[in-house]
């Protein structure tokens, strides 16, 4: 069992910047694959980014450019860096690793941003 536990969001204005945070409670964090997620109210969760182990990444096309994913595997973490947010960009994140068929996700975190 893997505990994903995600930080960093809030409320920004547009235009303006969040750093989200994933902690994985596993000591095989790196042999797994990260994403991230989000929800927004009435829409199914859909994906947003992710890293393989190789640290190949790959992006919803409406933020490519704006969002970047990374991983750092010492300390067990997934990171999205989230920059020219826009209101469409509201919605729960969550955080997801994958690993031949076994999969987790954490709690999500709240990411709103206003007009």
């Amino acid at each position: 069992q893997v505990r994903l536990v995600e930080s960093g969001g809030g409320l920004v204005q547009a235009g303006g910047s969040l750093r989200l945070s994933c902690a994985a409670s596993t000591i095989s964090f790196s042999s797994y694959a990260m994403g991230w997620y989000r929800q927004a109210p009435g829409n199914q969760r859909e994906s947003v980014a992710s890293i393989t182990i190789g640290g190949a990444t790959n992006y919803k096309d409406s933020v490519k450019g704006r969002f970047t994913i990374s991983r750092d595997n010492a300390k067990n973490t997934v990171y999205l860096q989230m920059n020219s947010l826009k209101p469409e960009d509201t919605a729960v994140y969550y955080c997801n690793a994958d690993r031949r068929g076994s999969n987790f996700w954490g709690q999500g975190t709240q990411v709103t941003v206003s007009s």
